[in-house]
Order: C-alpha cells, then structure tokens, then sequence
C-alpha cells in the first residue's frame, strides 16, 4: 500500500537561507557513507537523499544508519544531504535532484493532488516528534492552541509539517488559519533567538532545539506530540511522520536498490529499540551535542516514543495525517486521495 504528500511554495526563502538548520547541520551538508574506512570508497550503488535537517533527532535514523554502517552492509554508497526544512527536502526530490527524501509522510498526500506520485517505502515514526513551545513572555497568554489568535507562531518554513500542524491544532482549536501569522524561523538557533527576542510568540519544533529551549528557560511545552500518547491527545490517533519516501516511478524502477535501503533502515530501527538513548546519543556526530552532551543525550530520550521498530506503517496512521490535512487543507479537502498509493509495505515486510 502507499501514500502521497504536499508541494508547497517558499515565502521566507531569505530568511531561511540565512538560517541553517544549526551549525552541525552545515557541517554535515554532504555526507558519504563511510564503513570501516573512514572514507567512502566510491563503491556499491550510489544512492542521494536529502534530510530535512540532519541533526534533529526526528530524522536521526538517517544520520545513524551510516554511522552504523548498514549502508556499506547493503552495498550502497549513500550520499546524505541537508536541507533546514522538510518542504525543501520535497522540492529537491521532486526536481531530481535526490533519489529519496528522509522527512514528513503528509507531504506524499498533497504532492498526490498535485499529479506527483511519491511514497513512503520505510516509516520511522508513528508520532510527529513535534512539540509547541511559548515563550516564557508569553506563557501566560498563551495556555492552549485556543489561544493563537493574533499571534505570532514559529515554523520551520511555509508549506512544512510545521506549518501545517499548527493550522491543525489552530483549527481544532476555533481558531481560522487566518486569525494568527506563521513566521518561517527555521530550526535550531533562530527558532531559538526569535522566541528570545520576540519575533514569535511560540512556535513548533524538534529535539534537540526543545531540549535547548527548556535548558534556556526560553519557553514552555503547550503540546507535546513526541509520543504516540501526545499523538493521540492533539491529533485523534497515531500520525506517522519522518519515513523515507521517494518518487513511485523511481522505487518501481529500482527495487533491488529500495530493498537495500528498507533494510539499511529497519536495522537501525532495531538496534534503537534495543539501545538506551546515552548509547544512540554515543554512535552520532559529536558535533550534534552542541558541546553539551547530557543535554542531547536527553533530547533523544524524550523523543525514543516516537520511533517504530520495524518500519511498518501504524494501522490508521495514513487515515489520521488525511484528518489532519483536511482540516485546513483545500487541495486536500478538495481531492480524493488514495491513500493506498501514498506508502508501500512491500520492502519493510521483505526486510523481516
């Protein structure tokens, strides 16, 4: 089975262009997989995939699949690359540039309504690992998603998963998409100086950026959707979130390749499942920790839930993101989606 996802244009593209993800994510813009070597040899299939931001722990399985070198096992070379926000990582898919893309399940529906065939071949998660932080200015203005009327709100970009949740949670709420701003912040450090200056109000992001915020004393949790439980809270039911989805010409056209891959993945999301977080925390990139160690170390246990162990797509998981979507979204409430051509089990039940 399968499912589809979202295009969306880029209002702050200035602002985002400025603001990468963290300094870590730049650092690790391009990355090749490595084995025992240290250096990519150059050999096994090449394959490219763009993650939307490499260093949030929502998309840790990417980063961790090379350091633990199930890539090489697999006979692939994988090039990993960055981009601040999941709506860029699309966008480099769908223009070719990558053969798959590490970020949001929802982008496979809206990209259906816009004639694009994508799925997801390997599902990371069944919760969106996104949490709604005030700032600590406006914690006591803002005590619900009732009250976002008005405000400023923090996304990573326009057309994000970010952006669409929390017209989600506004809507659920009563509140119109157009009764508050959304502000492309970004991740990281500007999400960070723009909930310190006042720029936002509150916002939606990732670990490590809310364990920083909380260290900071810069804001509060509103609504934690980092476990299948906040999933079902703010959403109704399971939402999965970061997978590895690709274009559906592409997977039929190589499934000897996606095979590998599906594998590669579903490897990592065991080992996760059988390995404390101070472990995970030890096998990434120093530079992830942003010299503070205990602190990433913690951001990946808040948000362990989040993640499957087998790459399976939770039951009614695809029917909550349509819900979601539908709320807000036209092409969606306008569309009728086949939610059964937006993902694909056919690789993670092989790699069983």
């Amino acid at each position: 089975m399968r499912k589809s996802a979202r295009y969306s244009t880029l209002a702050a593209a200035g602002l985002l262009a400025l603001s990468s993800l963290t300094a870590c994510a730049n650092d690790a813009a391009s990355t090749a997989s490595t084995g025992s070597g240290g250096k990519s040899d150059g050999k096994g299939t090449k394959v490219k995939i763009m993650v939307g931001g490499l260093d949030k722990v929502i998309y840790l399985p990417a980063m961790l699949t090379q350091r633990l070198g199930y890539f090489d096992a697999e006979g692939l070379n994988v090039e990993l690359l960055t981009e601040p926000a999941g709506v860029q990582a699309e966008t480099a898919l769908v223009a070719g540039q990558v053969q798959g893309t590490v970020g949001f399940y929802d982008h496979t529906l809206d990209l259906q309504t816009k004639g694009k065939a994508v799925e997801s071949v390997v599902q990371f998660s069944r919760a969106p690992g996104e949490v709604e932080v005030v700032s600590t200015k406006a914690a006591g203005d803002i005590t619900s998603p009732k009250d976002f009327k008005g405000k400023k709100l923090g996304i990573t970009s326009l057309g994000s998963s970010t952006d669409f949740l929390t017209k989600y949670l506004a809507v659920k709420n009563g509140v119109k998409v157009s009764d508050f701003s959304p502000v492309a912040v970004g991740a990281g450090a500007t999400f960070i100086s723009a909930l310190q200056q006042g720029s936002i109000d509150g916002g939606m992001t990732t670990d490590p950026t809310v364990a920083t915020i909380l260290d900071k004393k810069a804001g509060k949790v509103l609504v934690d959707m980092r476990t299948p439980e906040g999933s079902q809270k703010a959403l109704g039911g399971p939402y999965p979130s970061s997978s590895l989805y690709m274009q559906t010409d592409w997977v039929n056209g190589h499934k000897d390749t996606v095979q590998k891959l599906v594998n590669a993945f579903v490897k990592t999301l065991k080992w996760m499942s059988t390995h404390s977080a101070d472990e995970i925390a030890a096998k990434m990139p120093a530079d992830y920790a942003q010299g503070d160690k205990a602190l990433y170390t913690q951001s990946i246990k808040s948000t362990l839930p989040m993640f499957t162990d087998d790459g399976v797509m939770p039951e009614n998981g695809p029917e909550t993101v349509e819900k979601v979507l539908k709320a807000f979204n036209t092409n969606i409430q306008n569309a009728d989606v086949d939610l059964s051509k937006t993902y694909t089990t056919e690789f993670v039940e092989a790699a069983k």
